[in-house]
């Protein structure tokens, strides 16, 4: 299947405005606030070979967030196997970036509407609202919008 996410689809942009809202742009490298050192985080919440004094420009990181969401994207092209509106399919991708692919694609989020619940799947993003086994208000108002999203058409 082709990647939902390429440059100009309005799935990309809704992404993007998405992730980018939640993650905030940082151009310089920062610790983990759950860990207060690694993983290292740059840009809009990117770790990928990140290490302490990395500096970016903002042209950078938006070409850095758009490329990470298409890699995202495609773990949760991989591990759904329902047809997903966009946004949807939007919200498993913002949550993907946020917890993983692995966590994302053996959540109860994802079983669930891939038998067919969407709704309680939806739901089901409530509940990764921790970090650290820390519950951070920001991973809650994440999983709300993400929720919102993910019970869109429904």
């Amino acid at each position: 299947m082709a990647n939902r996410l390429q440059k100009g689809s309005a799935a990309a942009a809704m992404a993007v405005a998405l992730v980018g809202s939640f993650e905030g742009l940082r151009q310089n490298a920062y610790p983990d606030p759950a860990t207060q050192g690694k993983p290292w985080t740059i840009c809009y919440g990117s770790t990928n070979g990140v290490k302490p004094g990395d500096r970016k420009t903002v042209e950078q990181c938006r070409a850095l967030l758009a490329l990470e969401l298409q890699t995202y994207a495609s773990g949760i092209e991989s591990c759904v196997r329902v047809a997903l509106p966009d946004a949807r399919f939007v919200a498993l991708t913002s949550f993907a970036y946020n917890v993983g692919v692995k966590a994302a694609c053996g959540s109860s989020a994802v079983r669930l509407i891939n038998q067919g619940r969407t709704a309680e799947g939806c739901e089901a993003l409530l509940k990764w609202n921790r970090a650290a086994g820390i519950v951070f208000p920001g991973l809650v108002r994440r999983r709300q919008k993400e929720r919102q999203f993910c019970l869109e058409g429904i």
